[in-house]
């Protein structure tokens, strides 16, 4: 297949390389093109604001999560019946998982995609020097083709001349835009990063257009479209759900948690869940009162849950009705925020009380790639199952692990055990068994007692399913399971 296609790269970090990114995705949609939108890495808020310029999903291409074997299907199925497709990469250019060389770098999933690179620099404090750094990244890799740069924050036609004499004359590359410095187009920022897209709606729109509008007046879009029609055929399938997990009967319902305060989600997952049989149904913790009607499974995945625990600790029905859930033996998968919402307390304030750990917000930042191993049998993956994840959060969970930890991880510090898996329906099981899950008074010191058939899975690793779809099915299983039981 042969989807023309170009990835998105910089020097660094801040060199503005989401804007130009958004940018062109949303300048080349803007011209009626399908464009589809990819990231490198575990981010989840990029594909956020991709989504909303391109009008499709925002696709996560991460070697290290789902192995190097599958970027490019997983680029093909993201890309299907596009005209163009941009890939913005992480970091910079040549930076990958910590120690392991190239692996999951946007230079990685350039080569694995065939694409061409444009480079996205940061000129605001350099003139000549540009063709140095430039004929730098360019000469370091001969399998990686930089094809193009991008000048972001000039200040003035002089300087933008300056830099395009330097670059034509000490590099070779061609110079395909100009972005001139602007505030216009800036996306709030917190802990983790940029604000998620979902909180910001109309705002997010604003922006969005914004930053379409400064690269469709900087950039040229023709030069840019040429070069991903270079980029030649991959000799690759595109990846399909349904080859990787057979369905379960009886089409158990699952229903996976969204909105403002669970916005991290890939959209692979929830492709296998219904690969594996499953009804997917979208809910909002935030405003909903109940589960949706007939649920068999759950999965609340990551997000941003420290900055709407008043609203979710005052959902005291919705809170109860998912420790009912799990007091009955209902599967539940949940990563980070999910745990952090499963836990007793978050920031003093009370949660749903299914595991028996409490969370509160710290300066440090917990993040990086795990290679994990399940230490006990969960509905999400048997003991002893290996996968790859990330970690990425500022908040601590106390205790941080069960008696039957959900995973165990080498740190360069040490071993590390992490998470819960649970049998909530147990006596004395995170208290769910009580009646009074999602009440102040939810939750023992004991969680993590339950037998070999936990029913809650809850942990901070993030995982892509793509990558381990036997979690999928698994779920899916149990979900089927719990409705037929």
């Amino acid at each position: 297949m042969n989807i023309p296609r170009l990835v998105v790269a910089a020097p660094s970090s801040g060199s503005g390389k989401t804007t130009v990114a958004t940018g062109l995705i949303a300048a080349l949609a803007a011209r009626g093109l399908a464009v589809s939108p990819h990231k490198v890495g575990p981010d989840y808020i990029d594909p956020g604001y991709h989504a909303l310029a391109a009008g499709r999903p925002g696709r996560n291409l991460d070697a290290f999560m789902c192995g190097p074997e599958r970027i490019a299907p997983l680029f093909l199925h993201g890309a299907a019946g596009a005209d163009v497709a941009v890939v913005e990469g992480v970091m910079g250019l040549f930076d990958g998982a910590s120690g392991r060389g190239e692996l999951a770098s946007t230079a990685h999933v350039a080569k694995l995609l065939r694409a061409p690179v444009v480079l996205v620099v940061d000129a605001s404090s350099q003139s000549r020097s540009v063709a140095a750094l430039v004929h730098g990244f360019a000469s370091w890799d001969p399998e990686v083709r930089l094809a193009g740069v991008i000048l972001n924050r000039v200040a003035s036609d002089r300087h933008e001349l300056l830099l395009r004499e330097a670059l034509e004359e000490g590099s070779g590359v061609p110079v395909l835009g100009a972005v001139r410095r602007s505030t216009a187009v800036a996306t709030p920022s917190r802990h983790l990063g940029l604000i998620p897209a979902v909180e910001r709606s109309a705002e997010a729109l604003r922006a969005v257009a914004d930053m379409g509008d400064l690269v469709a007046a900087s950039v040229d879009l023709d030069a840019v479209l040429a070069l991903a029609r270079t980029a030649p055929p991959l000799d690759a399938e595109p990846w399909d759900p349904a080859r990787e997990v057979a369905p379960v009967a009886g089409a158990p319902r699952i229903a996976m948690a969204g909105g403002a305060a669970f916005s991290f989600s890939y959209a692979e997952n929830a492709e296998l869940l219904t690969a594996a049989g499953a009804e997917v149904v979208p809910f909002d913790p935030l405003h909903a009162d109940a589960l949706p009607e007939g649920t068999a499974g759950l999965v609340i995945g990551g997000g941003f849950p420290e900055l709407y625990v008043r609203e979710l600790s005052a959902n005291g029905r919705l809170r109860r009705a998912i420790g009912e859930f799990a007091a009955a033996g209902g599967p539940i998968a949940a990563e980070c925020a999910g745990l952090l919402y499963l836990g007793r307390e978050l920031d003093g304030l009370p949660m749903c009380g299914v595991v028996a750990t409490s969370a509160r917000m710290t300066e440090r930042l917990t993040l990086g790639y795990r290679e994990a191993v399940a230490l006990h049998d969960s509905p999400l993956a048997p003991a002893g199952t290996r996968l790859r994840g990330h970690e990425f959060h500022r908040t601590v969970c106390e205790p941080a692990a069960g008696e039957r930890p959900a995973w165990g991880w080498r740190l360069p510090t040490g071993p590390r055990t992490e998470g819960f898996a649970v049998d909530a329906g147990a006596p004395g099981a995170g208290g769910a068994d009580t009646g009074t899950a999602g009440t102040d008074t939810a939750g023992t010191d004991t969680a993590g007692t339950g037998t070999a058939g936990a029913n809650v899975h809850a942990s901070y690793l993030h995982l892509h399913w793509a990558g381990s779809p036997q979690l999928a099915a698994t779920f899916a299983a149990a979900a089927a399971a719990h409705r037929a039981g």
